[in-house]
């Protein structure tokens, strides 16, 4: 490999010589300054792996190698090289770009290339050059009669290229033939036309063919078209392939759309496990309330183990389905729930207050008794206190949630919620066209409409003041890209009367529609 690349160097050499006009630099066997990246170092030119690790680090950032793929193959570095200058030199070489150089067989179909364009890909770079290297003696003369120009103001006629074969054999099952011949198509056009399901096939050709710019191309398209349709596709080929752009778009997009759509998206029963665990311990999840988060994740794990459904169940009938299994233990203590284990304890059951719904996961049998008395406990200390939750400390991990999904048509949107006989109503305002307003207030028990249906069993605080710690967020898309706007911690006593009945107000001006909207608080000791 060592005397390919040297013969590579000395050809490329002469070449660039020829056709640039420009006088080739003699390197002496003695130490010499040579500019690499940002710095100078000292190490000898000739030597493809220099000792000097600074130095080969420098390397590798100047010419975007992984440092650690340069250590373990040296000859990536030389060929990262070669492909460099060659690309350099038929910048300022006239090719005959009809003229086939070379035949690509790959998945069973012949592909003609041109070396301009096969040189936009590393991994047909280094198949040419172990090609031409190895199937002829000169691969010097070879290269000038493939990079011959013609000379100014004058005439020449075609020279005849020989046409040269490289095979390449891909074992990648995402590398379909469809895939692989839109990505050699944008060799030829940068712009060519991407359909969004074929993406990830060509996000995969373009990882094997190691052609960065539709690479980056294939994650700017597919971050720009995440639905629930294909999120599960991008997320895993993005882990795959390591576009960490591409996961983090995927991760962001569920915080959002995770609860909201669950329950009409049946699509989004392909979620990986390790992609929903990272959502649910996510700071940025948007739920309407704790107990809408629960159903979420109960009715992920209803549709895996009912694979034949293709439709959205009723919530009766997935209550019906969990409690259908034998009582002598929860479902998560059974041996089909102990891999559901981390994604249980990632919910604030905590913060479900509302005695219909603890009902329901009593009938469900899906969580432990344990779990359910400890609930049951807190919520019976905290009601003695007068609302102080002493079971929760950190506004981060263990606030109760609420959230409102603003839509472009309300110009207005509220709701009241009760916790430990406290009412409050959280609220957003469209101000204009760009302007909006969010906050939360204290209500009287007598100034809501109908209170029977937020606090059964006549639950109502008399105390005038409540100590509340809170915050409140709010996140929207523009352009592809998540905008997040928030207030910091904030521990205020709300009264009934104005102006302390109010929370601080998040205003923002954003053209991002729909706005996620969550009030994250706790009721710390008074």
């Amino acid at each position: 490999m060592d005397k390919v690349v040297n013969s590579m160097f000395g050809a490329f050499s002469t070449i660039k010589k020829k056709a640039v006009a420009t006088q080739t630099l003699q390197h002496s066997t003695r130490l010499e300054r040579r500019i690499v990246g940002s710095s100078n170092r000292w190490r000898f030119p000739k030597d493809a792996f220099p000792q000097d690790l600074l130095a080969l680090s420098q390397v590798c950032k100047a010419m975007n190698i992984d440092f650690d793929d340069a250590l373990k193959d040296p000859d990536r570095l030389c060929l990262s090289k070669i492909q460099k200058n060659v690309s350099e030199n038929l910048k300022n070489v006239a090719i005959q770009s009809r003229d086939t150089v070379v035949i690509l067989k790959c998945l069973g179909s012949e592909w003609e290339l041109h070396l301009p364009q096969l040189l936009q890909s590393g991994t047909l770079t280094k198949l040419y050059l172990l090609a031409l290297g190895g199937g002829t003696t000169s691969p010097m003369k070879e290269l000038e009669n493939l990079l011959q120009a013609p000379a100014p103001r004058k005439v020449q006629e075609k020279t005849a290229i020989n046409k040269m074969v490289i095979s390449l054999k891909i074992t990648d099952p995402m590398v379909t033939k469809v895939a692989f011949a839109m990505a050699l198509k944008n060799l030829y056009s940068s712009q060519a036309e991407m359909n969004l399901d074929d993406a990830p096939g060509v996000l995969a050709s373009a990882h094997t063919l190691q052609f960065s710019s539709l690479f980056q191309r294939c994650v700017t398209v597919m971050m720009a078209g995440i639905t629930p349709n294909n999120i599960s596709n991008f997320y895993l080929a993005s882990c795959k392939y390591k576009a960490e752009q591409l996961t983090t778009a995927c991760e962001k997009w569920l915080d959002m759309n995770l609860v909201p759509l669950m329950g009409t998206q049946i699509s989004l029963r392909k979620i990986p496990k390790e992609l929903l665990h990272k959502v649910l311990k996510s700071p940025r999840l948007f739920t309407f309330s704790e107990f809408h988060l629960v159903k979420t994740l109960l009715l992920w794990v209803y549709l895996q183990l009912n694979h034949r459904i293709q439709t959205i169940p009723i919530y009766e009938t997935m209550m019906a389905f969990f409690h259908s299994f034998p009582k002598k233990c929860s479902f998560l203590d059974r041996n089909a729930g102990h891999s559901l284990m981390s994604l249980s304890l990632c919910l604030r059951l905590h913060a479900i207050t509302k005695g219909k719904n603890l009902e329901d996961l009593w009938h469900m049998n899906f969580f432990p008794d344990s779990w359910l008395v400890q609930v049951m406990a807190n919520h019976y200390h905290a009601l003695e206190s007068g609302g102080d939750m002493v079971h929760v400390t950190d506004l981060t991990t263990q606030a109760m949630r609420f959230g409102l999904l603003f839509a472009q048509e309300y110009t207005t949107h509220s709701k009241v919620i009760a916790v430990y006989g406290f009412f409050f109503e959280i609220k957003g305002i469209k101000n204009d066209t760009t302007s909006y307003s969010f906050y939360m207030q204290r209500k009287r028990h007598t100034d809501v409409e109908f209170p029977s249906s937020l606090c059964e069993h006549g639950i109502v605080s008399l105390r005038p003041e409540r100590l509340v710690k809170y915050k409140i967020s709010a996140q929207t898309l523009v352009d592809g890209k998540w905008q997040e706007f928030r207030t910091n911690e904030v521990t205020q006593k709300f009264r009934c009367i104005k102006p302390s009945c109010k929370s601080q107000v998040l205003k923002i001006q954003t053209v991002g529609i729909p706005i996620y909207v969550s009030f994250s608080f706790i009721f710390p000791r008074s």
